[in-house]
This record gives C-alpha cells, structure tokens and sequence, in this order.
C-alpha cells in the first residue's frame, strides 16, 4: 500500500466517525479555519486554478524527491477540501501522485454533496495538482 493509499483510508476512518453530511460538512469547514501556511508571493493569476468557483491559489515545491503543495482560498469550505487533498498529495513522489487512486472522495460521499460548480473545483484541484506531480516528474529525467 502506498502512503497516498494510506493517508486517503486515515481520512475515510476519520470520516466515518460522523453520523451524518452536515458534521462532515463541519469538520471541512474546520479543517478550512485552521491556520495555512501559505506564502502570500504566490497569490498570482500563475498560481490560481482554473475551473474553481472561488480562488484558490496553489504551487508545489519538490525536495528530495517528494512534493510538497501549498493552498490557500478565499472561501473557507473550499479551503477545507484542498486542505484535504494536501493531506493526501503532500510528500509523495511524483509518481504515486500521478497513479493515486482518489478512492477516498467516493467512500467519503464527497462529491455526492457537493454542488456542481464545488464538485468541477475539486475535479479541478486534483487535475491541478496531477499536472504538477507530471511537471517534477518530466524535469527529473
């Protein structure tokens, strides 16, 4: 099992301990408050991700040989999710990125309750952060 496989079941038993969508939603929301460290230099048209309701700004960093990606947004359960998807993606290499399995997001109900437009930005940060993971993996030879 890999270690994307393993964060994403940690999230799925995290998640399972609520009873029902509107504390899920809670714990988003929480997840979406808590503190980011995110370097204000990058809030940049470059770093903004197309396809998402509300901003969201995102870049990567790779050191020995593991990504690690950097979020903020605007909108604080937006905020919440890409908290999630960094949990997931962040210090893993390029390749167990790009092969990640996002099995957890159906187990989870997640895009089952999200609107339209929350569930393309979501569509839309993974696809982001998948080009990054290619992008580290074609520089790396």
């Amino acid at each position: 099992m890999t270690s994307v496989e393993k964060v994403q079941n940690e999230i799925v038993e995290e998640l399972s301990l609520f009873s029902d969508w509107m504390e899920k939603y809670e714990y988003l929301i929480e997840l979406g408050k808590d503190e980011i460290n995110f370097d204000k230099k990058f809030m940049k048209d470059e770093f903004l991700i197309n396809g998402c309701q509300s901003k969201v700004w995102l870049y990567a960093k790779e050191n020995n040989s593991k990504i690690s990606f950097h979020a903020y947004s605007d909108a604080i359960m937006t905020k919440g999710i890409i908290a999630l998807l960094i949990k997931v993606f962040s210090n893993q290499s390029p390749d167990d990125i790009i092969n990640a399995k996002l099995d957890f997001i159906d187990k989870i109900g997640l895009k089952n309750h999200l609107s339209a437009t929350r569930a393309n930005g979501l569509m839309s940060m993974i696809k982001q952060i998948k080009i990054y993971a290619i992008g580290f993996k074609e520089k790396n030879g």
